[in-house]
């Protein structure tokens, strides 16, 4: 542990951080790639979501690996917390972002690890402060795809330098279209996504936030909306936006930790928000 850098330490820079960040996130790619064939345990059932015991080994792998090189970092993910939740930097953490896809064994699901820090210290009394997304990765185990980003840098896909598409109409855009698990949201979607089909080139329901997010990144798609996404499922991808170019327009919800999403290439928000509307702050129940 002599070698460990630490917020505190001068050596410390996020580009360091993102190099442990990516080396975890593909080593449990490698895990779920070596287990995507055999039968999944399941430890939770939902009407529109699952979640298995091989999320909890990924994110305790990738905790052991991230908390080993920076002990001093806490982490938040879909899977439980590590470390001090006062510290001033925190990994975001979701180790299988579309469990239903890949329990289904549909090759479609990644791993998504951010870097963020409190953007104003956390005063005396308080338990939270606004965070902003320091560097974030996401990584694809079955198309051996890896986007990542350091706020203020290009946007990289397999160390590539990435840009959001120049499609500013809406009849030529492909947009992705994600229904979370509340009935609420489901509601609010459905409306949005039948004015949506008559009027984009493609409306794709892809299944993972996160690829979602990268996808539109690197230009394969135009624009991404959902009510009612997680942090963890948006916090890396969301960076890697920006950072292509794009616009990450997210609002929280009620309830934990929860965002209305109308992510796009930075054309085509405006047209959208008319087409989708925006559910109300209390729209997870």
């Amino acid at each position: 542990m002599g070698n460990t850098r630490t917020p505190q330490s001068e050596s410390f820079k996020p580009c360091h951080a993102l190099a442990v960040a990516v080396e975890a996130a593909e080593t449990a790619g490698r895990l779920l790639r070596q287990h995507w064939r055999t039968p999944k345990k399941i430890n939770e059932s939902q009407a529109h979501d699952l979640k298995l015991e091989l999320d909890v080994r990924c994110q305790r792998q990738i905790t052991r690996r991230l908390r080993q090189a920076f002990p001093e970092i806490a982490l938040l993910g879909e899977e439980g917390t590590a470390g001090d939740d006062t510290a001033p930097l925190r990994w975001v953490v979701d180790p299988i972002d579309g469990t239903v896809n890949y329990a289904y064994q549909i090759p479609h699901a990644c791993v998504s690890i951010a870097l963020q820090h409190r953007k104003v210290p956390l005063q005396p009394g308080k338990t939270s402060a606004p965070y902003q997304t320091l560097a974030g990765v996401v990584h694809d185990p079955f198309c051996q795809e890896t986007w990542s980003a350091v706020r203020g840098h290009p946007a990289r896909l397999n160390n590539r330098i990435i840009h959001v598409s120049a499609r500013s109409r809406l009849s030529e855009a492909v947009v992705s279209v994600g229904f979370a698990k509340y009935d609420a949201n489901l509601r609010h979607m459905l409306p949005g996504f039948q004015n949506l089909v008559p009027r984009a080139r493609k409306v794709r329901i892809m299944g993972s936030a996160a690829l979602d997010l990268v996808y539109v990144a690197c230009g394969r798609m135009d624009a991404y909306v959902e009510a009612g996404v997680r942090l963890w499922d948006i916090a890396a991808g969301g960076l890697i936006l920006e950072c292509a170019g794009g616009d990450f327009f997210h609002r929280p919800l009620s309830g934990d930790l929860c965002y209305y999403v109308l992510a796009n290439n930075g054309r085509l928000r405006g047209c959208l928000q008319r087409l989708c509307g925006s559910p109300s702050s209390n729209n997870n129940s």
